[in-house]
């Protein structure tokens, strides 16, 4: 069992179009960083605009931040997330064997995609109004072949490959533990530390 981090809204819902247009909608209405977890997406995305196939029991969740440093620094929040999603995979199933960070944006496990983020933020200029980190794991199943673009690494879940059985929100529990962790260490220290942990998984 993990402890939820201080300072960090949890919202959980049944289902939404995405959490990141969930985020986008009310983004405006929050006073500080949130979490948001779905149990099924309608309307999933990934990079450059893809669909994300988002099988039921799997995690799909959403953390808006409201970043006070440029553009190009907050975006080094994706680095943060890898790590935090590393972390808490190697929590919930008790080894690190197999687990590897890839540039730009997944988690691999054995050699396989496990897990993706994608960052989408509002504003104008230098001044950015809130950053939304969407991150998508394969916890239960891992969608088809056929379903992954041609080239693309071939897509696993967590249960498939270490037989860890955990339920979205549990795991929801340790990535917001992790993610506030490394959120303190970046916001504390700078990029370096984040740079090195981020080398020594990948």
């Amino acid at each position: 069992m993990t402890q939820w981090p201080d300072g960090y809204g949890r919202r959980v819902l049944d289902e939404v179009d995405s959490t990141l247009n969930e985020a986008a909608r009310i983004a405006p209405g929050l006073s500080g960083p949130e979490w948001i977890m779905a149990h099924r997406q309608t309307a999933a995305r990934g990079r450059r605009g893809r669909a994300w196939a988002n099988p039921k029991g799997n995690l799909a969740a959403t953390l808006v931040l409201f970043p006070d440093e440029p553009p190009g620094v907050a975006a080094l929040r994706s680095f943060v997330a890898s790590l935090a999603l590393f972390d808490a995979c190697v929590a919930v199933c008790g080894r690190s064997e197999g687990f590897a960070l890839k540039w730009p944006n997944d988690v691999l496990l054995n050699g396989g995609k496990l897990a993706g983020i994608l960052l989408e933020s509002t504003g104008q200029g230098a001044q950015m109004a809130h950053l939304s980190i969407g991150i998508g794991l394969n916890l239960t199943d891992a969608p088809l072949p056929a379903m992954v673009e041609p080239g693309a690494v071939s897509p696993v879940s967590l249960f498939s490959e270490t037989g860890a059985n955990v339920d979205p929100e549990t795991f929801l529990d340790f990535l917001a533990a992790a993610y506030a962790r490394h959120e303190t260490t970046f916001t504390t220290y700078g990029f370096e530390p984040i740079r090195t942990a981020w080398l020594a998984r990948a």
